[in-house]
């Protein structure tokens, strides 16, 4: 029975990331989708981590980094927003120019 749960939940993992990478790669029409998107694909793997460690009995000490990590991430993508919002007007990526 835990075998079969543990199996079960891999393959959830393994579809939130890939969901989130498709979905990444497919629409990204707003700058706020795009950052969702990446958090998405940040908590699966966060999550593939911390059960991986579990099961094998090790740390989850680095687990807490990329917890901190993806806080940072997320705080900087949302300060970026906000300044995008406020120099252009919209949040739209394909209106923005590398020039």
């Amino acid at each position: 029975m835990i075998r079969w749960f543990i199996f079960r939940g891999f393959w959830i993992r393994i579809a939130v990331v890939c969901c989130g990478i498709l979905s990444f790669c497919i629409q990204s029409m707003h700058l706020l989708r795009v950052l969702l998107r990446l958090e998405l694909i940040m908590l699966g793997l966060f999550f593939r981590y911390v059960i991986s460690q579990n099961l094998v009995g090790g740390d989850i000490y680095l687990g807490l980094v990329i917890l901190t990590l993806r806080v940072c991430e997320a705080r900087l993508g949302l300060s970026l927003l906000i300044s995008i919002i406020r120099s252009h007007g919209t949040d739209y990526v394909t209106g923005f120019s590398i020039y």
